[in-house]
């Protein structure tokens, strides 16, 4: 007797929020819309408002400039390949980090990464301090074997890089969609980005000659050299001037 009645006292105490639910929200209809309709609103300026307040928003800075066209394709090349599954672009503000990597990331510095390439996970190093760190020399070696320059290292190697070609129609496809979305560039044409390309591609190619490799300036190794030496390059500038360092 004692259990049935246990049991019932059990099944009553379970009904009654079913109950009350039934009967002051979904037997008010007015009122369950009511505040269905606020809850959604609620989400939704939560959602939406950030988007009209970007000029508050983080610091914008004159210091901080464009990608140039042969870094743009290094950026391509950098995505194409997920090397943002195994490094970040985000030294975070730890003592540990600052130590290892260099001043912390601000939000500032990423004023034309378009999309960011912060990562989520380190099977390597942070890389948003890495530009000027290493000569070209060991950014040519590392692609081609990692284990050379970095010993025990996993990251596979990316030997294609020293063989496949750039093409200057594709980049300039993508340096017309930045600008586009706002990057200031002095022109768009074809002739003006392969230009720019030739242009700083011949000097990666004479610091890479000066070390005993050979290579042309329209190689996809070079685009990446050029685009892991921009690296964090505006912020460390920065710093330095205002003797954060």
């Amino acid at each position: 007797m004692a259990e049935n009645e246990t049991n019932g006292g059990g099944q009553e105490s379970g009904t009654a929020y079913g109950r009350f639910h039934r009967r002051v929200l979904e037997g008010r209809a007015a009122l369950f819309a009511v505040a269905t309709t606020v809850a959604i609103s609620i989400g939704g300026i939560v959602e939406i408002v950030p988007m009209f307040t970007a000029s508050l928003g983080p610091e914008v800075r004159a210091d901080v400039t464009p990608y140039t066209p042969l870094e743009v394709a290094g950026r391509d090349i950098y995505t194409r390949e997920g090397c943002y599954l195994c490094h970040s672009q985000m030294v975070r503000p730890m003592r540990a980090e600052i130590l290892r990597y260099g001043e912390w990331s601000r939000a500032w510095e990423y004023r034309y990464d378009r999309p960011f390439q912060l990562g989520s996970r380190r099977l390597g190093p942070d890389l948003h301090r890495v530009g000027g760190k290493y000569p070209d020399a060991w950014h040519y070696q590392h692609m081609q074997d990692p284990r050379s320059t970095s010993p025990g290292s996993v990251m596979p190697a990316y030997s294609w890089l020293l063989d496949w070609m750039v093409e200057p129609a594709d980049i300039t496809s993508s340096v017309r969609a930045l600008a586009a979305l706002g990057t200031p560039y002095e022109s768009t044409e074809e002739d003006w980005v392969r230009g720019q390309m030739q242009s700083q591609g011949q000097t990666i190619v004479e610091n890479l000659a000066q070390a005993g490799i050979e290579t042309t300036w329209d190689r996809e190794i070079i685009a990446m050299i050029a685009y892991l030496q921009r690296l964090g390059r505006d912020g460390n500038a920065v710093f330095r001037a205002e003797g954060s360092q």
